[in-house]
Order: C-alpha cells, then structure tokens, then sequence
C-alpha cells in the first residue's frame, strides 16, 4: 500500500517544501555526478520538508549495506533508510556507483539520467511510496516517469 507523506500532512502549502541535502561521496571516480545535480534531482522528488543525506558508495560498502540490512549478500543500486520518528521528514539514500554505472551500461542509457530516476526513486522510498504490490508498484513507477520526464530524461520504465 502506498503510505504518503506523514499520514494527514497536507501537501497544499504556499511555498515549496525545504529540503536540508547533505551528499557524501565515500569513495573517488570523475563519473560522480556532483553535489548540485543531486540536489536537483532530490528535490524534483520532493513532496514534503525533509532532510536528506544522499551517499555515494562503492561495491564493498553497498554489498556490506544490502547484506546488514535487507539480508542480500550483494550490491544494489540505491537503499533508503528513512527515520520515521524525525521531523521534518529525514532519512538517508545511498547510491552504489558501481551497479549504477554497470546498469546504465546494460539498459543503454546515459549514466545521468540512470543516477536521476534512482535519486528519485529512493526519495519517494524515503516519503512512503513502495513497490511491494502490483498496483504499489504501478503507482510508484507511473509518479517516478512523471518526475523523471520533467527532468528532460526519457521515462525509465517506457521500453520495458
């Protein structure tokens, strides 16, 4: 089921929502994209105030992550930790550069636009949005093509 952003928060406001990003790269590689197309790409995904850390990692880091966490012993591209007990809404999303490079290289598509969808989708993770059902699952995909067009990027799930 899709929770939204912090159960009876409204989302009509005057001003957009505020958001607090901290980005960690945790390890080197000129393909990175920088600090201000993360933040970019954030707060497109953006429905509520929050504060976010986006951390880029390498495989080592990820695999350790995926493993203590969701009980997988491998890589994956993004993992979103949200701290529901905070406000405003906080949490952090961690990036494996490596799996996001190779799946790039694998769906051919510009290693940009890959890092934008999955900044996207771990901020909608981050905001209650999941994929665990079909109808979940369409829902998330069909609001994350939404943001992602709006970026200038192709929709993601478009040629699946």
């Amino acid at each position: 089921m899709i929770r939204m952003p912090r159960a009876g928060r409204k989302l009509v406001r005057n001003s957009p929502p505020a958001l607090a990003v901290s980005v960690q790269y945790a390890m080197a590689n000129d393909s990175l994209p920088s600090r201000q197309r993360l933040r970019s790409w954030a707060k497109a995904a953006l429905l509520a105030d929050a504060q976010v850390t986006l951390r880029l990692v390498g495989g080592r880091e990820g695999r350790a992550l995926n493993r203590a966490y969701r009980g997988k012993d491998q890589a994956t591209n993004v993992l979103t930790f949200a701290y529901p007990d905070i406000e405003p809404l906080c949490g952090d999303i961690v990036l494996c550069a490596p799996v996001i490079a190779k799946e790039a290289r694998e769906q051919r598509k510009p290693i940009d636009a890959h890092y934008a969808h999955l900044v996207v989708h771990g901020m909608l993770h981050l905001q209650g949005y999941d994929h665990d059902s079909s109808s979940d699952a369409r829902a998330m995909e069909a609001l994350e093509a939404e943001i992602i067009v709006n970026l200038g990027y192709a929709d993601p799930y478009k040629n699946r």
